[in-house]
């Protein structure tokens, strides 16, 4: 009975062994986001609110600014670029929209005129169908766009709606100028292509902003690579644990030896008469 316990024991030991030693499977990657500028505040600075999952790159491709002049305008940032969630990074200055006036001889008074109403849009929309050589969701500066897919841009009381192909190269599919309002964007991808990501989404849009949103696909030929991002365990557990699978079987064969009946000892001359 002991025995039996034994060679129990040492294979359930064994086997746990072996599991601890297999590696976890990777987290799947994270969704991407959209973007909006914010229109220039009163003294003309431009500022962004860093979202989930910015990089300097992004930001520096999405408003075209280059790396120095976002350090130089942003001095607080380290080697590393690092950011930090609703973060205020200054994009660029412009003139003041409430300047200090010159004192001077009072002017002569002139006719009145009219002030023509403003004009609501905004600058545009922009939109970006990668290919998502990784398959992260998110878009690098090193994924194309893919050619023959379409864009389309409706607002939901129906005062824009379009329907542009994607082309090939580096730069997104731009609508513009559209009024502001809700608008529903979406993506269809060629057949030899499998989304990576939510290929619609909602944006409202304000007179004076630009949106940029990315959808990201992967072409079937190509396979998913997860980010490296694994649990490793030593190989040592993984040899031990083969030493007691090999212990267990090995105790197990000599119980079974050790229970042959006494008649077959006797013929085979084992035991005397």
């Amino acid at each position: 009975m002991k025995l039996r316990i034994m060679i129990i024991a040492s294979l359930f030991i064994a086997l746990l062994i072996l599991a601890l030693s297999l590696p976890a499977q990777a987290a799947p990657a994270a969704q991407g986001i959209q973007y909006a500028t914010n229109t220039p505040q009163a003294n003309g600075n431009i500022m962004y609110v860093v979202l989930p999952n910015d990089t300097c790159i992004r930001i520096e491709y999405l408003y075209g600014i280059s790396d120095v002049q976002l350090r130089q305008l942003n001095p607080k940032l380290d080697a590393n670029c690092t950011l930090s969630i609703g973060q205020q990074l200054l994009l660029g200055i412009g003139a003041s929209s409430n300047p200090t006036p010159t004192l001077g001889p009072s002017p002569t008074p002139l006719p009145p005129t009219v002030t023509p109403t403003p004009i609501s849009g905004t600058t545009q929309i922009c939109v970006s169908l990668f290919n998502d050589l990784n398959g992260d969701g998110l878009h690098e500066t090193t994924e194309p766009m893919i050619p023959g897919g379409a864009i389309s841009v409706t607002e939901k009381n129906a005062k824009y709606s379009k329907t542009l192909p994607t082309l090939a190269g580096t730069d997104p599919i731009c609508f513009a100028p559209v009024p502001e309002g809700d608008y529903n964007i979406s993506a269809a991808i060629p057949d030899n292509y499998n989304p990576t990501m939510a290929l619609n989404t909602t944006l409202q849009v304000k007179a004076g902003d630009s949106a940029f949103i990315d959808f990201g696909a992967q072409s079937k030929d190509t396979a998913i690579t997860q980010p490296e991002n694994k649990t490793t365990t030593s190989p040592i557990l993984g040899i031990l644990g083969g030493l007691l699978l090999l212990a267990g079987l090995g105790l197990a064969w000599y119980g079974l030896r050790q229970r042959r009946p006494a008649s077959k000892l006797k013929e085979s001359g084992l035991l005397k008469r």
